[in-house]
């Protein structure tokens, strides 16, 4: 199969010039892909039969669902920088093995300290996976192709995980929550087969040592935002399991970006965010992600409890917005070659945050899924639009030879915004419902009304036990669960639109085409911001 080889390293990337295979390449990546990213969600769905299995408690539960989350998030950085020198196509062989032998070991785990150590190494075998799947496209396939094939690679890491979490819910009503991995097993076995003749085996040339601090460093930034933001909406911010982390991991991040900016083989040059492709692209995901996390916070309780619905179908409700998220995604780079980068990305994200106001404006427990189903319609399609091309500003903002690296920076904002947004937009919920149930349960008796203010899903249990209170108590919950939802997503709404105005004032100059061997902003920010070159 013929390739070609860009001038200027040994062992360099060599561009992919059959289609057939690159198409091959594209599967390979693309199934992996969708393994890693359907098992962060899909655990969620079976959160009571891992509690009966296991005789654990929630706190118990959320962490074997969350120690995959966390591993994954914390590695992806010092992963992604490996793959760049020994060698993507092994790192992703590797990864594939070990997030397969995971997967089997979690589904026959027979006591919890078992499967803790299952999801742990399937995080570790994910983190291998993921900066690999897109930095094998970014680096060998020729520069009319690479948009269209991140554009797929956007649909899938979008949509990826709604799509995951109904096939999980499918097979926990079907069979058995054990069955849930068998999923990623297949998708794993799939890749490995494609993955095995398909992918190039290319690293880049890389100068000097790996940068062991800067890798700790952002370990520990990582784990530590990564907990704090998990645990804040249940703890608190000021409890000590919270603020102990969140502490370690500002002063983990400021070593990380002093020792990145002394070193002279930095893991990753900060300097390359005065850029505008890294920026607005980080900036971009960060807050998407965030918005789409809080979103999806609120529309499960609404489809289970407000409008008492199965966990699947409440999954199939959320699949108009991942269907158009992916398809969207796709069609992006049309878009790009048409308008550019910077007004596909603003016009994506201004239909989302259209779509988030209609949901916020239009929700009601008496207008049901109706009274959603535009502003889910909306998110999908301005969310495909905006992640597209924010991620191929992200990946064309570093050189060739740290593709890895920028693979795993895409990944980690959307794995860190995505907690951020369950974090803050989970507390104004949680604030707003309190609020407004406040002042209708007038009459109740206190124990019961007591149990009414701590969230909608415990109003509905203690209303089965309420007699008479029990239409007043379902009633204000039901109202007050709204006016949450209402303050939460307009404060998403509001953020939104700063971000809207950000990308436009300070998304990229130029579309990726434009750039053909370099990245996309290095020729204008060397006019921009000349500190900023630095040797690699």
């Amino acid at each position: 199969m013929a390739s070609t080889t860009h001038p200027g390293a040994a062992d360099a990337a060599p561009v992919i010039d059959d289609p057939r295979r690159r198409r091959a390449i594209l599967w390979a990546v693309c199934i992996a892909l969708m393994a890693v990213v359907a098992s962060v969600s899909g655990l969620n769905v079976a959160q009571p039969q891992l509690a009966t299995e296991f005789d654990a408690s929630q706190g118990q539960v959320l962490w074997i669902i969350n120690t995959y989350t966390l591993t994954l998030a914390a590695l992806l950085l010092p992963l992604g920088a490996l793959g760049d020198r020994v060698g993507r196509k092994p790192v992703f062989i590797v990864g594939l093995l070990v997030f397969g032998i995971a997967n089997v070991a979690a589904a026959v785990a027979p006591v919890m300290e078992v499967m803790l150590a299952a999801r742990l190494l399937s995080g570790i075998g994910a983190a291998l996976i993921m900066p690999v799947t897109l930095s094998v496209i970014t680096s060998s396939f020729p520069d009319q192709e690479r948009s269209k094939a991140i554009g797929m690679w956007t649909a899938v890491a979008g949509g990826g995980g709604v799509l995951g979490m109904y096939l999980s819910a499918l097979l926990v009503d079907v069979a058995s929550w054990r069955w849930l991995f068998a999923l990623p097993i297949v998708l794993t076995i799939a890749a490995l087969l494609i993955g095995t003749r398909a992918i190039p085996n290319s690293r880049e040339k890389t100068a000097g040592r790996f940068d062991a601090f800067g890798a700790l460093t952002s370990i520990v930034a990582t784990v530590g935002f990564t907990f704090a933001l998990h645990e804040a909406p249940s703890l608190g911010w000021t409890d000590s399991t919270v603020l102990i982390p969140l502490i370690a991991a500002v002063l983990a991040t400021a070593g990380f970006i002093a020792w990145e900016l002394r070193t002279p083989f930095p893991l990753l040059d900060v300097r390359h965010f005065r850029t505008r492709g890294l920026s607005s692209g980080t900036t971009l995901l960060l807050v998407l992600f965030g918005v789409q996390g809080g979103v999806s916070l609120v529309l499960y309780p609404f489809f289970q409890v407000v409008l008492g619905w199965s966990g699947l179908l409440s999954t199939l409700a959320m699949m108009p917005m991942a269907l158009l998220m992916m398809l969207a995604s796709g069609l992006a780079p049309r878009l790009v070659a048409r308008i550019g980068a910077r007004a596909t990305m603003v016009a994506g994200l201004t239909i989302a945050t259209v779509g988030l106001a209609l949901m916020a404006g239009l929700v009601s427990a008496d207008g049901g899924y109706l009274s959603v189903l535009p502003g889910l319609i909306a998110m999908g399609l301005g969310a495909g639009l905006a992640m597209t091309p924010s991620t191929e500003a992200i990946t064309s903002s570093l050189p060739r030879e740290q593709q890895g690296v920028a693979s795993a920076l895409n990944d980690l904002t959307r794995e860190l915004g995505a907690a951020l947004g369950i974090a803050l937009l989970g507390g104004l919920l949680v604030a707003g419902y309190q609020n407004a149930i406040a002042g209708h349960l007038t009459g109740v008796p206190e124990e019961l009304a007591a149990t009414a203010r701590e969230g909608i899903a415990n109003a509905t249990a203690i209303s089965q036990e309420a007699g008479a209170y029990a239409e007043q108590i379902l009633t204000a919950a039901n109202g007050a669960f709204i006016a949450g939802w209402q303050h939460a997503t307009w404060v998403g709404v509001a953020v939104m639109s700063i971000l809207v105005i950000f990308v436009l004032f300070r998304g990229p100059k130029n579309t990726p085409a434009e750039h053909p061997e370099g990245t996309d902003t290095q020729a204008e920010e060397a006019n921009e911001f000349p500190a900023a070159q630095h040797e690699n």
